[in-house]
């Protein structure tokens, strides 16, 4: 229990809000983009700059709490209970660098205010499906891009960041200045400090070519072995995903898809609408489209390729590494998600890897390999439902199930992005290779050995010798 003496302490250490389960800005404080996850700390700090985070760190160590962090909430897989949450939403800064190709973010910018600084200027960032994503969070779990194919994990870009680490210390950290912490940081997700600011690179962006196909359900078994074949045809400037929806009767599906089962076909593609079109021709003479948008399309509408729901919603998710998409494999995943099976998932994605995802550009150029897993896989699948009444216990039990069905396809590991709620330690450990997850528990041994941040995707260092 805390005393009122140790809410004064933090409260005139630190310049932001600080809250109390009782205050009236406590719950928009906590609150995180999945709806399904509600925090429950003892207090939580809106810190308004890097120094509070490092007071907050030291105030919470004091006093033997743990300390947790959140932005926008999108990775809100599992919930905060005590301890000191520190929300970084207001570490707005943004600095694009035409020159060098560089950006500078605060932990709480969004990715779509990168693209509304750096697309004028000719310059992407390596983000995921939807923009309304902090660029911070998203990075740390390695980032699997749209573009993915063709730049590799947003990970392996990062030049530099700003982290306080477990002692309170704010560490400037690169390639030269601590470069196993620096490199265990890209995809090792929040294990060893609370990254205040963050610096990568930028890409230059010419001709794109994006959207989807929707084609009606039934015909999801011919869509997947057309894409099997398709596949390998593209070059690693076009990067596509498909995914199995269960569409429900809510205002973000357009209004004619509402209430049906139908397979979403993806593309993004850095080229001309002369290229693009021939490249998705072989998908577009597959089946009867539902819909089309495939088409050469400004990138600041690029939410429109995935598009993913922009408001809250109550979800659960879980994803797996997978081998291969060979007729097996889609045969099983049909079985227990495809027409006439009772599956009640919103989105059974399948995700191709490959091109510059299997290669580290980092490592490649001499410095210390990153923390991303998945390299050597070739397919991410990732399984999303919601989680509410009266569809929660099922989709909970469905995406456990199809975890377990398709493990003969898959390598055992995930993507931290993409695991879905952290279970036990052995759980925990599939996100990275047993090499990294080793450097992650020495790591965590030296920079957090009290555990103090000990909140959703983080591990246990090695125990010390007595």
């Amino acid at each position: 229990m805390l005393a009122i003496d140790d809410i004064h302490a933090l409260s005139t250490a630190v310049s932001g809000p600080v809250a109390l389960p009782d205050s009236p800005e406590f719950t928009a404080e906590t609150a995180a983009f999945n709806a399904a996850t509600v925090h429950r700390p003892d207090v939580v700090l809106g810190a308004a700059n890097a120094h509070d985070v490092a007071a907050g760190v030291k105030w919470a160590a004091a006093r033997g709490l743990p300390v947790a962090v959140q932005s926008t909430g999108h990775g809100a897989d599992s919930v905060v209970e005590g301890g000191l949450l520190i929300n970084t939403r207001r570490l707005q800064d943004l600095q694009i660098d035409p020159v060098e190709r560089t950006a500078r973010v605060g932990a709480g910018v969004k990715w779509r205010s990168v693209l509304e600084a750096s697309v004028p200027l000719g310059l992407v960032g390596l983000h995921g499906s939807s923009t309304d994503v902090g660029v911070v969070g998203y990075t740390l779990g390695g980032g699997l891009p749209v573009m993915g194919r063709a730049h590799g994990f947003a990970a392996d870009h990062v030049r530099s960041m700003e982290v306080v680490t477990a002692d309170g210390a704010l560490r400037r950290i690169n390639a030269g200045a601590e470069a196993e912490l620096f490199a265990l940081m890209r995809g090792g997700k929040g294990n060893f400090g609370i990254v205040t600011e963050l610096e990568f690179s930028l890409f230059p962006l010419g001709d794109f070519y994006g959207g989807g196909i929707i084609y009606p359900g039934a015909d999801a078994a011919l869509i997947l072995a057309a894409f099997r074949k398709w596949l390998p045809t593209l070059p690693d400037d076009a990067s596509p995903s498909i995914s199995l929806l269960r569409l429900p009767e809510m205002e973000f599906v357009p209004a004619p898809l509402r209430g049906q089962f139908v397979v979403h076909l993806r593309f993004a593609f850095l080229g001309t609408r002369e290229d693009g079109d021939s490249l998705l021709a072989p998908m577009r003479a597959v089946s009867r489209p539902l819909m089309d948008t495939a088409g050469p399309m400004s990138y600041l509408d690029v939410d429109q390729i995935h598009m993913d729901p922009a408001d809250p919603l109550p979800f659960t998710a879980g994803g797996a590494l997978l081998k291969d998409l060979g007729e097996e494999t889609a045969a099983d995943l049909l079985k227990l998600t495809g027409e006439g099976s009772d599956c009640p998932l919103l989105l059974v994605e399948i995700r191709p890897l490959g091109g510059a995802l299997a290669r580290s550009a980092l490592s490649q150029s001499g410095e210390l390999p990153d923390a991303v897993s998945g390299r050597d896989a070739a397919f991410l699948l990732f399984l999303l439902g919601f989680k509410m009444p009266p569809v929660a216990e099922a989709v909970t039990a469905s995406i456990r199930a199809v975890l377990a069905g398709m493990a003969p396809h898959a390598t055992g590991y995930t993507l931290v992005n993409f695991h879905g709620e952290p279970g036990d330690e052995t759980d925990r450990a599939r996100a990275w290779s047993p090499a990294v997850y080793e450097r992650m528990r020495a790591a965590k041994s030296s920079y957090d050995p009290g555990n103090l941040l000990r909140f959703g995707h983080t591990i246990t260092g090695v125990p010390s010798a007595t």
